[in-house]
This record gives structure tokens, C-alpha cells and sequence, in this order.
């Protein structure tokens, strides 16, 4: 099983460790923002204020435990800080994909990062993000090998965007849901690959050979932060019309929920539906895949020299476990 959360990290890297969610919330509510990321948030709460600002206290307060081991010491902080101003750009991103319906939002605002010529930027959340993202690559072009790993980290971005437009197309197209695709290319909204891209821009002794061996287990860890995200945030996602939790997705394809019961639900219909899943056991089974998938990569933590990669699954470990804790807060 998974740890307690905060067992088996390195003294560099201590989430919070409670047992209470209550108290976790109470601890996460204590994390200070750094200037640059509370001046960002400050100015979503004005566009959108969709989410609680507990997702990103969370967040920046759990980047240390899964940060690549390669980085500079002195440089942590500062890949902390570009990751969690990421984080706000992705989640806003994905929100426009999966709860608003906009799609000519998500459309226009999509292709911000990677410079494709879209008009002048219209409205307030597209200005917000257009914004957002100047910041976020010129924080990132500070990096010693910010032109070695440029283009890999525009590559991995358009692969987590893409996750979202998938996002999108399969909640307006329940019928179409199933688990292989949801597995293939829903992982990749957690921006796995993009975060270790910025570590890698900040690691003076990654050794560039192993690269495609940090991909290979990249694949790996990025699916178990996915169930991680999944098995914790679905009931929320079904009341809010979204459907593209793997969860949710095996409940369609199997013929435990149907399109039309998930088409904008109301709370009574959403109480039964989740009721129902998890009475056929699908939960479960998600966790014992995400068993299965850590077990498989702790067998492979000698391909790498230039990255401890023992440290790599304790903090994909680490990750889980605060998912779990706050499960229902974000």
C-alpha cells in the first residue's frame, strides 16, 4: 500500500503529514505563495475564481516531493515557483475545456504557448492566460538549459493540451467513452512531462543518454498520478457534468451509468450515479492498478545513474497519499 503521507521522503522534501483531513486542510491553509505566484492568483480570483486557492497551496506545497533529484539545491525554489504558475495556466485551461462548455475559449486560448498567430486576445480569461504565459516563459528562459530542452517541453506541453481537447470532445460525446483512450491520452493532463522538462532545465548533471529511460518511467509515474487524481476528484467532476474521469469513463463503456443519465445531472441523479459506481467495485479497481503500476516501476530503479529514481517513486508515492487526504477539498 501506499505510505502515510510524509513517510519515506527526503529531509528536503516534507509535505504536510497528518491523518485528519480536517487538520490537512487547516495545515495546507498555512502555505505562503511566493510574491510571483500570489500576484498571479490574485489576478484569476478577479477573471475567474473558479477554484479555491487551497488546489494551488496544495500544489506548490507538494512540488518538492516529486522534483526531479538532478536539480540544483539552490535552484528548488525557483523551479517550485515556475511549476506552480504552470500549474495555474493548465488548470485554467482545463477548466475552460471540461466544466465551462466554451469551446471557442478553449480554442483561442489553446494555442497561446505555442505561438500561433490567434487575433488580438479577446476577453478577459484569454488576456488572463495570454498574460499568464509571458510570465511563465520568461521565467523559464532564465534556466541554464532552457535551449536544450525548449523544444522537448513545447512538445510535452502540446501533448497535455491535447489531453484536455480530448477531455472536451468526450463530454460532448459520452457515447464514445472508453478506457483505452481515456488511459492513452487523459494521463497526459498531468502535466508530468512538461514539470520534468522544467526540472531538467534546472539539472546541471543529467546525463542526456538517459533520457529516453527517464521518459520511459515518466509514462509510468504520469499514470499513477493520474488514478491518484481520478479516484479523488470523480464524484465532483459527474456533479459538474464532466464524464472524462477514468472512473467514469469504465462506468459508461460498461453500461453501469448511460450518456443520458450524465448529461447536465441534478444532485438526486448524481447521489444514485455515484452510489452505483461505487457499488460495482470500479474504485477499486483503479487502486489496485495504481498498486500494480508502483510495484512495476520500484523493479526498475537501477536504469537511471543520473537520477535517483527511488526518490522519484517515493514522491509519485508521496503524491498519492496526499491525494487521498484531500480527497473532496480540490
Amino acid at each position: 500500500m501506499a505510505q502515510k503521507p510524509g513517510q519515506g521522503v527526503s529531509a528536503q522534501q516534507q509535505p504536510f503529514a497528518v491523518d485528519s483531513p480536517l487538520e490537512y486542510a487547516q495545515q495546507i491553509k498555512t502555505v505562503e505563495l511566493p510574491e510571483v505566484v500570489e500576484t498571479v492568483v490574485d489576478e484569476y480570483d478577479r477573471v475567474l475564481g473558479d477554484r479555491d486557492r487551497f488546489l494551488w497551496k496544495w500544489i506548490h506545497n507538494l512540488f518538492d516531493a516529486f522534483t526531479l533529484s538532478s536539480v540544483a539545491t539552490d535552484r528548488k525554489n525557483t523551479v517550485r515557483n515556475h511549476k506552480t504558475l504552470l500549474t495555474v495556466f493548465i488548470t485554467t485551461l482545463d477548466d475552460l475545456a471540461e466544466r465551462d462548455s466554451d469551446t471557442t475559449t478553449f480554442d483561442r486560448a489553446r494555442h497561446i504557448p505555442f505561438r500561433t498567430e490567434t487575433g488580438k486576445a479577446e476577453g478577459e480569461v484569454v488576456a488572463f492566460l495570454a498574460d499568464l504565459w509571458e510570465t511563465v516563459e520568461a521565467e523559464l528562459r532564465t534556466a541554464p538549459r532552457y535551449e536544450e530542452f525548449a523544444d522537448i517541453f513545447e512538445y510535452d506541453f502540446r501533448q497535455t493540451v491535447n489531453a484536455m481537447d480530448y477531455s472536451r470532445f468526450l463530454n460532448e460525446t459520452p457515447s464514445a467513452a472508453n478506457r483505452a483512450e481515456a488511459e492513452r491520452y487523459d494521463a497526459y493532463n498531468m502535466a508530468v512531462f512538461p514539470y520534468a522538462c522544467v526540472d531538467l532545465m534546472y539539472s546541471p548533471s543529467f546525463d542526456t543518454d538517459e533520457l529516453g529511460a527517464l521518459r520511459s518511467l515518466l509514462c509510468d509515474l504520469q499514470q499513477m498520478a493520474r488514478i491518484g487524481n481520478w479516484v479523488t476528484t470523480w464524484q465532483r467532476e459527474l456533479a459538474e457534468g464532466d464524464v472524462s474521469s477514468g472512473i467514469a469513463v469504465c462506468a459508461l463503456e460498461r453500461g453501469v451509468i448511460t450518456p443520458t443519465e450524465v448529461t447536465d445531472p441534478d444532485q438526486a441523479t448524481v447521489d444514485r450515479l455515484v452510489d452505483r459506481i461505487k457499488s460495482y467495485g470500479i474504485e477499486a479497481e483503479f487502486m489496485r492498478e495504481w498498486e500494480i503500476r508502483s510495484r512495476a516501476v520500484r523493479k526498475r530503479t537501477g536504469e537511471l545513474d543520473s537520477i535517483d529514481v527511488e526518490a522519484m517513486v517515493d514522491g509519485f508515492e508521496t503524491v498519492m497519499d496526499h491525494h487521498l487526504t484531500s480527497d473532496g477539498l480540490k
